[in-house]
């Protein structure tokens, strides 16, 4: 991000952030990354290797193990793998969406237990909302918790949970009453006896990132495991999903910005008719086109980051960028394959990869037309 390089507070920090980080894609990820797409999941010791080098966790505050740092520090590893084209966007739901909830509503004994393994990769987490009949709309969620003495008993189902093969702790929404007021949050950890998990789905894109369904059959967990009040689970969600969609607007601009990268180097070598393809002037109007979609974009997500510094980015503000970058990281993408041709279409081209992985931005983190609704509303 340009904003990066603005003589702001903690610049020299995000750099040397963003220096581990480039290391870490280029010895850690980028080897192992396409038998981890056929695997259908990372290897688990590379969440530690994250930890070991500062990148999980980044916001969270030193006193737990973390950087204390802002979203510009957490966006660093999520730029770098997108760059790279090693999408594996669970090290960010766990770093920036699921422990942030551990952090701000947890108590001294919760964040102390559970914080420091989450910073050093020890403890991975995912978040279980989505259910097999109910994804955007949460009221329609059927997993419920009963209070039985000093326990909550848990049973339910869960559905496209990015983490959840590797995740050793997960938070779950369910029901504790009636209504759509009456949904709770809690950390259960995930061997506990009637808690299991599918095999990794398998999905169109985003091949190497763990994702699956989860299964709750009388799973106890003690009263402790609650996560925040009672019956405020919709409210404590909605406080984190601003900064979730700009992570994933955050995302969307990195992966156009690389694949335009890609299709320049490959539309310079490539050549037709004696030429070129990128001196054709269709082509060149066609990227110029595509350099002014991610410049305006990138502009928005700056504007929202500086937003997020100073406590004013708002849920719509939020979703404006969501559903704008990742609607823009398809085009972007898309044109490019086109640009380049039949290898556009071949796995071992790293545009193909984007091409299959873009087409879930505008479904998680709340769907496009759910961020159109919240607009409209706004409006």
């Amino acid at each position: 991000m340009n904003v990066y390089q603005q003589d702001t507070p903690g610049e020299a920090e995000i750099e040397l952030i963003r220096d581990t980080a480039k290391r870490f894609v280029v010895e850690e990820v980028q080897p192992y990354y396409a038998s981890w797409e056929k695997r259908g999941h990372p290897d688990r010791e590379i969440w530690r290797k994250a930890g070991a080098l500062g990148l999980l966790c980044t916001m969270i505050p030193p006193a737990f193990g973390g950087f204390g740092g802002d979203i510009r520090h957490a966006s660093v590893l999520i730029e770098e793998l997108m760059r790279s084209g090693c999408e594996l966007h669970g090290f960010y739901t766990h770093s920036d969406v699921v422990v942030p909830y551990i952090a701000r509503l947890g108590t001294d004994e919760q964040k102390a237990r559970w914080l420091p393994g989450c910073v050093s990769g020890d403890v991975v987490t995912c978040i279980g909302i989505t259910e097999p009949a109910a994804g955007s709309d949460m009221r329609g969620l059927q997993t419920r918790a009963t209070r039985v003495d000093d326990h909550w008993v848990i049973s339910g189902q869960k559905i496209f949970i990015t983490n959840g093969w590797l995740a050793d702790l997960a938070i779950i929404v369910a029901n504790t009453g009636d209504g759509s007021n009456a949904k709770s949050l809690f950390l259960v950890e995930t061997d506990r006896p009637g808690f299991s998990r599918s095999q990794p789905l398998e999905k169109v894109g985003q091949k190497a990132q763990d994702t699956v369904a989860l299964f709750m059959d009388e799973v106890r967990v003690p009263a402790d495991a609650l996560l925040g009040d009672v019956g405020k689970g919709l409210s404590h969600l909605m406080q984190e999903l601003p900064t979730e969609r700009l992570l994933v607007a955050i995302a969307a601009t990195a992966i156009a910005e690389a694949v335009l990268g890609w299709t320049l180097d490959y539309t310079r070598e490539r050549e037709a008719f004696g030429k070129a393809i990128a001196d054709f002037q269709a082509n060149r109007f066609a990227l110029a086109e595509l350099k002014a979609e991610i410049e305006v974009g990138r502009a928005y997500v700056e504007k929202c980051v500086a937003q997020s510094l100073n406590g004013t980015l708002t849920t719509a503000k939020a979703s404006v960028a969501k559903l704008w970058l990742s609607e823009m990281q398809g085009r972007v993408v898309d044109r490019c394959v086109q640009l380049h041709g039949g290898y556009g279409y071949m796995w071992e081209y790293p545009v193909a990869r984007a091409f299959a992985n873009a087409r879930a931005q505008r479904i998680y983190g709340g769907s496009n037309d759910i961020m159109k609704e919240i607009i409209a509303r706004d409006m």
